[in-house]
């Protein structure tokens, strides 16, 4: 149960936005712009980075949500996602180059080295794909760290997280 009262029919952090409507603009059009583009990034690799950033913030709600829009849009089962975050199992050098990014902006954004970005350009990283680890990796701490810090826990059951999942690889944050 959330620190402040929510409308608990509301899934996510869709609830926090209808408790201070004013700032949904700007927070939906954040992920619709950073989440639903084909540019460089494709869309399951930006949910796989969310994912593995909430994985890594122990943040729950946005872990099982992004991990199974993740597995959606790329056509992985429980199991691939699971390895892929215990692992890496399956990963590209290209996105384990995005996902070390990812992770260094978990435990502070001065962490990510020349060294990191150098490597990342040399297993064929473009520096938007650079960009945009980086930008989502930072989105995706400032969420987790506003549905913890107010006490924001998933109601989902697995075919609810299905069915919320295969909506937002279809429509996007918009919706």
């Amino acid at each position: 149960m959330a620190y402040i009262p929510l409308d608990e029919s509301i899934p996510g952090i869709r609830s926090l936005l209808a408790y201070f409507p004013a700032i949904e603009p700007a927070m939906k059009g954040l992920m619709q712009t950073m989440m639903r583009q084909d540019r460089g990034l494709n869309k399951g690799e930006r949910e796989l980075i969310a994912a593995w950033v909430s994985h890594h913030n122990h943040c729950t709600a946005c872990e099982n949500i992004h991990g199974a829009v993740a597995s959606h849009l790329l056509g992985w089962d429980e199991a691939d996602y699971a390895r892929m975050i215990k692992e890496k199992a399956g990963a590209s050098p290209r996105l384990e180059a995005l996902l070390a990014l990812a992770r260094q902006v978990t435990c502070n954004g001065k962490k990510v080295t020349p060294e990191q970005i150098a490597k990342a350009k040399a297993l064929g990283c473009t520096d938007q794909e650079i960009h945009d680890t980086i930008l989502i990796a930072s989105m995706f701490c400032m969420f987790n760290r506003y549905i913890d810090g107010l006490g924001l826990t998933s109601r989902d059951t697995p075919e609810s997280l299905k069915t919320r999942a295969q909506h937002l690889a279809e429509y996007g944050y918009g919706t």
